[in-house]
């Protein structure tokens, strides 16, 4: 029996097992001189359905950036399990006390000083229009003597799952 996914929910259902493990991803924005800049960000919503959620500065770079260019990326790479997800989507900005309480967690106080009381706190929520991953089962050192067999046969080496989603 295949490892892969049936069905479009079930990989829905791996991407989002994939980026709550990782947690830490790379958030891709455009600057206004058209370069691709990206940073590290918290992911905050834990339940993903469509949607991610951050925590930001209003002021910070990325959020003046996605003001300008919505499109956005988000990058998790978890080399415990050798998985990785791209997921693209349009991003906006803005405060709700409601949706910040729910989120919060107090380790973002080293970020956030006064919690949600912090000035110029706000959310970046994230709506993935698509997303893409690779997710291989094996240890590095099997992935690795996979690579070498590739090397030797000629053959591209077998990687583990790669799926692309559709929001």
């Amino acid at each position: 029996m295949s490892d892969q996914p049936t069905s479009a929910a079930q990989a829905r259902a791996r991407v989002t097992g994939l980026a709550r493990a990782a947690r830490i991803c790379m958030l891709t924005t455009t600057a206004l001189d058209g370069r691709q800049v990206s940073r590290p960000m918290g992911l905050q919503e834990a339940e993903f359905d469509g949607e991610l959620w951050f925590f930001a500065s209003a002021d910070s770079a990325e959020v003046r950036q996605l003001r300008v260019n919505p499109e956005v990326n988000i990058a998790f790479s978890d080399q415990k399990r050798n998985a990785w997800v791209s997921i693209s989507g349009t991003a906006t900005e803005g405060f709700d006390r409601a949706r910040a309480e729910q989120l919060w967690n107090p380790l973002l106080k080293a970020w956030f000083p006064d919690g949600l009381d912090t000035p110029g706190l706000t959310l970046i929520k994230v709506h993935a229009s698509s997303a893409e991953y690779w997710d291989s089962p094996s240890s590095t050192v099997v992935n690795l003597l996979g690579y070498a067999k590739a090397a030797v046969t000629g053959r591209p080496p077998e990687v583990g799952e790669n799926r692309e989603v559709t929001y």
